[in-house]
C-alpha cells in the first residue's frame, strides 16, 4: 500500500486529509444546484455536508429542495459503517434517467440523524452540479459520491492506487 502525500492547501482551501475519521456532519449555507435532463432538479441555499478523511465533501439536500418527481426509488441498498443503510433512487428528468444516481439514509445512526431523508447525488451522471456557482468535479472511483471544487485539495480516495487508504 502506498501512503498518500497530502497536497498542501492554499489560503481558503481545505485538505481532505484534515477531515476527521469517523466523519463529521455539518450544516452549511452554500448554494447548491443540480441540473439534469434540461431541468434544475435541486436549488438550495443550504444543506449538510459530510467530511471524511481522504474524501471530498458529500452534500445532503433536504427533500423540499428536490424537484417533485425527480426521484424514483431504485432497487438495492448499501451500508456505511458510520451512517447506516442507504436507499438508492433513480434520477428522472425530461426523457432521461440516471440509474441509482441518488441515495438517502431514512434512519441513519444517531450522529447523522440530521440528514434522515435528505438526498445526496452522484455528480458524474448529472448534467451539472455546482457549489456556490462553481461546477464540481466528481470524486474518482465508481462508488464514491464526493464533490470536488477548487476549495478542496487531495489526493482523493478513489484515485488510482488509493484502494488501501
Amino acid at each position: 500500500m502506498s501512503i498518500p502525500v497530502p497536497i498542501k492547501p492554499l489560503p481558503g482551501q481545505e485538505s481532505v486529509w484534515h477531515y476527521p475519521r469517523p466523519p463529521r456532519l455539518e450544516a452549511v449555507e452554500l448554494h447548491i444546484q443540480i441540473h439534469f435532463g434540461g431541468l434544475c432538479i435541486v436549488d438550495t441555499p443550504r444543506c449538510h455536508r459530510v467530511l471524511e478523511t481522504s474524501h471530498p465533501p458529500v452534500y445532503y439536500i433536504a427533500p423540499s429542495f428536490v424537484r417533485a418527481g425527480a426521484l424514483r426509488p431504485a432497487k438495492g441498498t448499501s451500508f456505511c459503517e458510520w451512517k447506516g443503510e442507504a436507499d438508492y433512487f433513480d434520477v428522472v428528468a425530461g426523457d432521461r434517467t440516471a440509474a441509482r444516481a441518488a441515495w438517502c439514509y431514512a434512519a441513519p445512526t444517531p450522529s447523522f440523524a440530521a440528514i434522515a431523508g435528505f438526498f445526496a447525488f452522484y455528480a458524474a451522471p448529472m448534467d451539472r452540479c455546482s457549489v456556490g456557482g462553481e461546477r464540481v468535479t466528481p470524486q474518482p472511483g465508481r462508488f464514491y459520491g464526493g464533490w470536488i471544487t477548487s476549495g478542496i485539495v487531495g489526493p482523493f480516495k478513489g484515485e488510482p492506487g488509493s484502494v488501501g487508504w
